[in-house]
């Protein structure tokens, strides 16, 4: 049995849950829908299963339940790769140890070494340390615009488009190019997607990040940069939209795959 966590911003224009759950279907593929607020997790009725976590909450609650739900049963993505993707701090630290290419960061909570990164780069992104959806991102220039710390800041690379690559166990699926008039090229800001192919270069940074990060499947999002592609950022729990293959039909295949071997253990 698969069991699936609803991605709670769901809408019925824009529903990767029933996506994935609607490819389920046609496969024949057993599922059923796993609310975590109505679980008791130490009453161990839920074991040996494939658990999909499409979406969720980001609280305290949600991942607890989720890590204890994890002792017994295969989640995807795990309970530990989502909390390291909703940590932008922790998402830089790996990739820096694996040598993945992103852009010069800072995690603070001095004002003054904010201070002096701005000072070093001339213009900054600010991003919120636990955010999605392009929310809460600006750039500046002055540390008098600073928010309250901790802060979490990188380096401003001029761009007029970037990149979101779609991952499933280390192999780029489908990627998109985003673009938009404002400084955030981010779907839900305003932007707008296509669908473009994978370069070579964009499959091996983007599949490094996902190693990295150790996380079933995910989007990596790119600039870029003299040249080269730079890591942005990597989501746990990735929309879809303007991709032109079938990622719904790839993320079922997956999960059928995964619970097929799950239960052969």
């Amino acid at each position: 049995m698969i069991r699936i966590i609803q991605k709670p911003t769901d809408t019925p224009d824009d529903n990767s849950t029933g996506m994935v759950a609607a490819e389920l279907t046609r496969m024949k593929a057993p599922w059923r829908y796993l609310d975590l607020a109505c679980i008791d997790p130490f009453a161990r009725d839920i074991r040996g299963e494939l658990i999909w976590v499409c979406g969720m909450r980001q609280d305290q609650a949600s991942f607890e339940l989720l890590n204890i739900l994890a002792m017994e049963n295969r989640v995807v993505n795990a309970p530990d790769a989502i909390a390291t993707c909703a940590s932008k701090a922790r998402t830089t630290g790996l990739l820096l140890k694996a040598d993945v290419t992103t852009p010069d960061t800072l995690f603070t909570s001095s004002r003054s070494a904010a201070a002096s990164f701005i000072e070093r780069h001339g213009t900054v992104v600010y991003k919120p340390l636990y955010g999605y959806d392009g929310n809460g991102i600006f750039p500046l220039t002055s540390a008098e615009d600073l928010p309250a710390p901790p802060y979490y800041l990188q380096e401003y690379i001029e761009n007029d488009r970037d990149y979101r690559v779609f991952v499933i166990d280390g192999e780029a699926v489908g990627a998109i190019e985003r673009r938009s008039d404002g400084f955030a090229h981010n779907i839900h800001q305003g932007g707008s997607g296509r669908a473009v192919s994978i370069s070579p270069e964009m499959a091996e940074i983007a599949g490094a990040a996902a190693c990295a990060i150790g996380i079933d499947y995910c989007g990596v999002d790119l600039l870029m940069h003299e040249g080269n592609y730079t890591v942005l950022e990597v989501n746990g729990t990735p929309n879809w939209h303007c991709m032109g293959v079938p990622i719904p039909r790839f993320v079922a295949q997956y999960l059928v795959e995964q619970e097929r071997d799950s239960r052969g253990r």
